[in-house]
């Protein structure tokens, strides 16, 4: 008896038996794409001076270089997800928080101060963002709601007149050289506040209102920091 083209066979398949069978094999695929990514992540918690090979990746997976290749062209495409991710799932977090005020510098002095706060609490995620940086690991929203504080600052006339690539690098230099100091030494428990009001100044804060600003009540629960790398190396149940 000639065997029926598996296209056919598919074909004659109840509707049920082929939505189940594609809901498995999905959910496979996601299986094996959060194994990879949970590999990834381990080997950039576990080494933080380096960026994991593939070699590294398929070994600690325990699984082919050639599953690899389906679901990642390369290391770095693993990684950029990776931080890509993490970023997303922060600024998802931190957003209520730092968006509870009107004011563009509550915002900036907010945000450098959470970040502050993950180095503290989440040293693992802060290193992985601290050393690759998410300005070019697909955090687009992040970086776009910077500019956007920085050039609703200057229209207020909150900040001085400046270009807003020299607002942004003032916002994000700040931040960032805050994350690696606290990375790597012990730092003043307010050295969040001073990072924060130093930045405001340097965009044209008057020096004691750009201290106070730094120094407002930040309601920052443990909860925001909970369950970053899970979310990001897309766990399934």
């Amino acid at each position: 008896m000639t065997p029926i083209p598996k296209r056919l066979a598919d074909e004659t398949e109840p509707w049920e038996t082929r939505d189940h069978r594609q809901r498995v094999a999905a959910k496979r695929r996601q299986r094996m794409r959060s194994l990879l990514l949970n590999s990834a992540m381990r080997l950039m918690v576990e080494n933080s001076a380096a960026t994991p090979s593939i070699d590294d990746i398929i070994s600690a997976a325990r699984v082919s270089r050639g599953t690899f290749y389906k679901y990642f062209p390369s290391s770095d495409a693993i990684v950029r997800e990776l931080v890509g991710k993490i970023a997303e799932q922060w600024e998802r977090a931190a957003d209520p928080i730092v968006r509870g005020h009107d004011d563009p510098a509550e915002h900036i002095a907010r945000g450098i101060r959470l970040a502050s706060m993950l180095t503290i609490r989440q040293p693992a995620v802060a290193a992985i963002l601290g050393r690759l940086g998410w300005a070019g690991y697909q955090a687009p929203n992040m970086l776009e709601f910077v500019r956007r504080d920085v050039e609703e600052g200057i229209r207020r006339k909150r900040f001085r007149r400046m270009p807003t690539a020299l607002g942004f690098n003032i916002v994000a230099g700040a931040a960032m050289s805050a994350m690696h100091h606290m990375l790597e030494t012990e730092c003043r428990e307010d050295f969040s506040e001073l990072a924060a009001a130093v930045a405001l100044r340097a965009l044209g804060v008057e020096e004691a209102v750009a201290d106070a600003i730094s120094k407002s009540p930040l309601d920052a629960s443990e909860v925001l920091f909970d369950g970053l790398l899970a979310e990001a190396s897309g766990e399934v149940p």
